[in-house]
């Protein structure tokens, strides 16, 4: 019998993982996004009409064994979750024994409470956001950290196979969310340094196509000098495949687990405010490689 899965939000990222899990066998799919004009795309899979389909509403996935959410923010997320006035989430239709996955970059905070709203409903939640952008959720490709109890990580490794390459178990429920915000405020950092070191040699007249070598030769590699720099800051293409808003979300989480654990970062507060400045200077859709632009209409800015 095919496992009832449900799949809620059609995103840059959800939707080609969604295309990805509908190509395996043994799956019965409702897939749920209150814009139904992000569901169009599936309508060309091969699976589309028969192991996959379109649901109208969160009630559509009352039957659903599993439901995974890939949505923007935790704000969201704690909505189609635990539900709003007068709005039911999925706490309030899935059937006991249900198990939501949350894939978004949510709020370790935010998670641990979802975490008990579905446990006092007799429902269980794991924690798997991603990392590798939209490029390698189209392969297949992704790391997937999975924090959750032992048994519920058991349940939903083998869809999360389908998406991701890199499978990597972090702990109890909230850990996985916790490691990705910090993960991916260093590679803000490493993606700020890149880009200010670049805005000097620039400015010095350096050969810049040079400086990449040196960088990705020496101490100075990280993963934007290797996967940003020659590919889309040098050309000024600034097509990453990830929003610099989600960037700067995502550093804010980081930000706000200092206070949780009683650790003070002052690197992390410099980064977070800036990623911040940058998010409120440049338009909605910017790409994070365009932090190098926001750096430059900075510069531009100074007095001489």
């Amino acid at each position: 019998m095919a496992l009832k899965v449900g799949f809620v939000g059609m995103g840059m990222m959800g939707l080609p993982m969604l295309e990805n899990l509908a190509g395996a066998p043994g799956l019965d799919i409702r897939a749920y996004d209150r814009d139904t004009a992000a569901l169009q795309p599936l309508q060309g899979h091969a699976a589309w009409g028969r192991m996959l389909q379109a649901a109208a509403t969160l009630a559509d996935l009352a039957d659903r064994e599993m439901v995974i959410t890939m949505l923007p923010n935790s704000a969201i997320t704690n909505a189609v979750v635990g539900g709003t006035p007068g709005q039911p989430g999925l706490a309030d239709v899935l059937a006991p024994g249900a198990v939501v996955v949350d894939m978004g970059s949510s709020n370790p905070a935010d998670t641990l409470a979802l975490a008990q709203r579905l446990e006092q409903a007799g429902l269980a939640l794991a924690d798997a956001p991603v990392s590798g952008a939209v490029a390698k959720a189209r392969s297949g490709s992704l790391a997937i950290m999975v924090g959750g109890a032992d048994a519920v990580v058991a349940r939903v490794q083998p869809l999360l196979a389908h998406m991701g390459s890199t499978l990597i178990r972090t702990g109890k429920v909230g850990s996985a969310h916790a490691m990705k915000a910090l993960n991916n405020y260093v590679y803000a950092a490493g993606l700020l340094a890149t880009s200010e070191a670049l805005l000097i040699a620039e400015a010095m007249a350096l050969d810049t196509e040079v400086f990449a070598e040196v960088l990705n030769a020496s101490s100075g590699r990280n993963v934007a000098t290797e996967t940003k720099l020659r590919q889309f800051l040098l050309p000024r293409s600034f097509k990453g495949g990830f929003a610099l808003r989600l960037q700067a979300k995502d550093i804010a989480t980081a930000h706000g687990l200092q206070d949780l654990a009683g650790v003070q970062a002052p690197q992390l507060a410099l980064c977070h405010a800036l990623w911040q400045d940058a998010a409120q200077a440049l338009e909605p859709g910017a790409d994070n490689t365009e932090i190098y632009r926001f750096l430059e209409q900075r510069q531009a800015a100074v007095p001489a």
